[in-house]
């Protein structure tokens, strides 16, 4: 019998990559590793120069989801609730880990976008699905990011029209170079502007004594009145921080800049690294519009980000204001460059369009013509006057919250599938996490719904979704781990032990080569279960917000 290890190495470097460009030598921000290169097993000062090439993807996808909606949504919890929401992003460290760790690997193995391979082994309504709900999200998630410049450019005093305009065809022009490395640098130094806010907080002067004690020790603000308004935040900080486009935006990303399972471990440590930008970045953003607010009649009565630099303008000093609004438009600009080519790389990788930054625009023009445009409507419609722009802010929200499940559900089954990682498929403990926080997002989802459907959600039902949810999970698990135990063990294709060098090798074979997925029945019940409430979720917020519409 042929193994899966002798599909992959018949084509040497490349396995199933299914665009040219995306084969060949790393050409990182700040280093070059030529193709084949072995250099990760050898010395300290080579390792460290590996590692510096390497670092990118896990701090752009990190950084960028820094974006205008996280500056609005944490500035938020800290000018109404103060610092008691600061322990949600310690809870966020290993949930953001674990996916975009999994991502890592489907990308670095397998050489196909994540869109594509939801198409190959789910089939065609599941892979259109994540395309279309993509393009609808990420769409409406870029009018968010010029939402952002506009607001920063209002308090700079700059023309908002030539300014969300000219950040558009600035965003552009830096993708089209047809240099992936250029496009990086650019990235890079817009992730090291991410670093204003570090004076901001230092000018404001948080409580650090209270800062410290609500990392780490869970509270509620507010009475039992304001649970479900707490709640929502809770989820809007959720939804922000662990958002669908990074799980496309990176796998595809580690493929262009042509990284193989070899350097796994390096981009592990850049993934790290953008972890702790993002969450002290978050920390930050809720200490000083804490400091900010307290102790005035703003305090509680958050507006916008604008309002925020207005605050700090205000109550700090004018350069803690001018700094906010610089670090909100540069968050933007970054946010708005991944999100877009999240959407081209993925509907690129399904339509079999060539679509990597190491082509130019002339090799490339469908995967550019997606890019641009994306920018250029979300630009114009920002600065269309009376586009229902506060409408917009809350759909994308929404819509992310209820989209997010999906997401991690087709993460980890792709992550179970040996015709796919192989080696690199899951171990249990990964799995279980994962699974749990499935769960989670599934109820969070069904309470976000839930309250936008029916306003002034009480309580008592968040609390039922909630505790209901979790007694459906505990005995969900409980059932699988009976059934498994209880099952017969199915022999596998590919169970002998895999050494170090076999899986920093090993690739996933062409997609034509590999066998299609056999779904048992609960996993086939299970994804027409969520098929039917993403249909039903998803038509409920848009009948919700097409209401509101009307009534506006």
């Amino acid at each position: 019998m042929t193994t899966h290890a002798t599909h992959a190495r018949t084509r040497p470097g490349r396995g199933a990559t299914l665009d040219e460009a995306h084969v060949g030598d790393i050409h990182g921000a700040f280093g070059t590793i030529r193709h084949g290169d072995v250099g990760a097993r050898r010395g300290l000062r080579v390792r460290l120069k590996t590692l510096v090439a390497i670092v990118g993807p896990g701090l752009i996808v990190m950084v960028g989801d820094n974006d205008a909606g996280a500056f609005g949504t944490y500035t938020q919890a800290g000018q109404n609730y103060g610092t008691r929401l600061l322990w949600t992003l310690l809870l966020l460290v290993p949930v953001l880990y674990v996916n975009q760790e999994m991502v890592v690997r489907l990308g670095a193995v397998t050489g196909v976008g994540h869109a594509r391979l939801i198409l190959e082994r789910f089939g065609k309504f599941w892979g259109a699905f994540s395309v279309i709900d993509l393009f609808l999200l990420n769409a409406l998630t870029i009018i968010t990011e010029f939402i952002g410049i506009s607001l920063g450019l209002s308090y700079l005093g700059l023309p908002k029209v030539p300014g969300v305009l000219l950040a558009a065809v600035v965003v552009i022009l830096a993708a089209s170079t047809g240099s992936f490395r250029r496009f990086e640098q650019v990235c890079l130094a817009l992730v090291a502007g991410s670093l204003l806010l570090v004076p901001i907080v230092v000018m404001a002067h948080p409580p650090l004594a209270q800062i410290g004690h609500d990392f780490v020790v869970p509270g509620l603000p507010g009475g039992g009145s304001e649970l479900s308004t707490v709640m929502l935040l809770i989820i809007a900080i959720v939804g922000t921080t662990v958002a669908p486009w990074q799980l496309f935006f990176q796998q595809s990303y580690i493929i262009d800049k042509r990284i193989t399972p070899r350097f796994i471990r390096y981009e592990k440590a850049d993934l790290w690294l953008g972890i702790v930008i993002v969450i002290l970045g978050a920390g930050a953003m809720m200490a000083f519009s804490t400091a900010a607010f307290a102790g005035h009649p703003e305090a509680g009565n958050f507006t916008d980000a604008g309002g925020i630099a207005t605050g700090l303008g205000t109550y700090v000093n004018r350069t803690a204001g001018v700094l906010f609004a610089l670090a909100l438009i540069d968050a933007s600009i970054i946010g708005a460059s991944a999100v877009g080519l999240a959407t081209a790389y993925a509907i690129g990788d399904v339509l079999g369009l060539r679509h990597s930054l190491h082509r130019s625009p002339k090799e490339a023009k469908g995967f550019y013509a997606i890019f641009a445009g994306l920018l250029l409507v979300a630009a114009i419609i920002v600065v269309t006057p009376g586009s229902p722009l506060g409408l917009l802010t809350e759909g994308v929200q929404t819509l992310a919250g209820v989209l997010l499940p999906s997401a991690t559900v087709f993460l980890l089954l792709l992550c179970n599938d040996r015709e796919v990682l192989g080696p690199w498929v899951n171990g249990r403990a990964m799995n279980i996490f994962t699974s749990a926080v499935i769960a989670l997002l599934v109820m969070l989802s069904i309470v976000l719904t839930a309250s936008v459907v029916f306003t002034g959600l009480p309580s008592t039902a968040i609390l039922a979704i909630l505790g209901g949810g979790t007694a459906l999970a505990v005995l969900a698990g409980v059932f699988l781990a009976v059934y498994r135990r209880l099952r017969p063990q199915a022999a596998t294709t590919d169970a002998a032990p895999h050494d170090a060098e076999d899986r920093a090798t090993w690739r996933m074979p062409p997609l034509s080569l590999l066998a299609r997925p056999q779904l048992s029945v609960g996993r086939r019940l299970g994804l027409m279960v969520l098929r039917a409430y993403l249909v039903l979720a998803v038509g409920m917020v848009v009948v919700r917000v097409v209401q509101l519409a009307v009534q506006r």
